[in-house]
């Protein structure tokens, strides 16, 4: 162990008791449920989004049993404007699997829980740190960028084998005794630390408990790490969607086809252009189309312009390619919709 991995866990221990986050609604609860919920909705999203969601997510499942018994459709509505959906279909699949493969508990190591849909190595180890004390190594993004400037990492954490050797710098730094305690310490300590001090921009090095051995801040650059040579490459889609309601005043909604953008979810149906739009619309109809506002929605990796136009239909909508249904003012609300559909709903309707 390098002379700056020293006592280092012994510092992030220490610091976390004085000075880290205490009062997160999913903290402090010996229930392995509530911690795996709480890492899944807080991957790619922040806390302050997080609580709310979290909260109304335990009143209708309060158990890992109650959400392996829940409906997709259910969780989907639950989740619904928390984005990624990807991770309220996998946790569902997750509960079940749970039920089915290890009697409706949550296993107690991260190479178990690994196994897991929408459970990752960092997840994993999350779990188990936090809830069995099992000395395993995390490494979100929080947690990444502390231990890069910390320790000076030069490689490219996009790359494989540098991930590889941050993994292995993350595992050389746990702590060994007295585990049941310092494990969850030390994991929370790393997370609040990235979240609130070691922050992306402007960080706070003045109160870091890292500060006098930090590679980063003696370097006087903190911002150059970490090290990240893939860029992310956004994209832009246009997308008309067709509010087509009938007299009683229910809207006409699809399940999204998987894979492709907000998958597993209903939405009004989705077209390239106007024109492709209009021909699924009756020709006694069209006279009654209202083309909306644009409303721009960005993903982590596109940039959506959507074009709502909202027609009152009186007959039969010709084919679109997908299945739906009619859903009336107190139906769609429970459904699993898009944020930006939901916003659309409840401003116009």
């Amino acid at each position: 162990m390098t002379g700056r991995a020293v006592g280092f866990a012994t510092r992030i221990v220490q610091w976390q008791k004085k000075h880290g986050r205490h009062d997160l609604p999913w903290q402090h609860s010996p229930d392995p449920y509530r911690v795996w919920l709480s890492e899944i909705m807080l991957q790619q999203t922040q806390v302050t989004t997080v609580k709310d969601y979290y909260r109304r997510f335990l009143e209708r499942c309060p158990d890992l049993s109650s959400l392996a018994q829940a409906e997709l459709d259910e969780v989907l509505a639950l989740w619904s404007g928390l984005g990624y959906y990807s991770r309220a279909r996998n946790l569902h699949r997750c509960a079940r699997e749970v039920r089915d493969r290890f009697g409706g508990e949550l296993p107690k190591t991260a190479a178990l829980l690994e196994t897991l849909p929408g459970i990752g190595r960092s997840t994993a180890a999350a779990i188990a740190s936090f809830c069995f004390g099992e000395p395993v190594a995390i490494l979100d993004a929080n947690v990444r960028r502390v231990l890069c400037r910390a320790f000076g990492f030069g490689e490219d954490v996009a790359s494989t084998a540098g991930q590889q050797k941050l993994w292995a710098l993350a595992e050389s730094l746990l702590p060994e005794k007295n585990l049941a305690e310092n494990m969850p310490r030390y994991s929370q300590g790393l997370m609040d630390l990235g979240a609130t001090v070691c922050v992306a921009r402007n960080p706070r090095c003045d109160v870091c408990p890292l500060e006098n051995r930090c590679v980063a801040r003696l370097e006087g650059n903190p911002r150059a790490y970490p090290v990240k040579t893939r860029k992310l490459v956004r994209t832009t889609e246009s997308m008309w969607l067709l509010w087509a309601q009938n007299p009683d005043g229910a809207i006409w909604l699809e399940r999204r086809p998987a894979p492709g953008v907000w998958a597993g979810l209903f939405c009004m149906p989705v077209f390239p252009s106007l024109t492709e739009l209009g021909a699924v619309v009756p020709v006694h109809d069209t006279s009654s189309r209202q083309q909306m506002p644009v409303v721009f929605h960005a993903l982590t990796h596109k940039d959506l312009h959507l074009h709502p136009v909202r027609i009152g239909v009186t007959g039969k909508l010709l084919s679109t390619g997908e299945a739906g249904a009619w859903f009336g003012p107190g139906q769609w609300p429970d459904l699993g919709l898009p944020a930006p559909v939901r916003r659309l709903l409840t401003t116009f309707q």
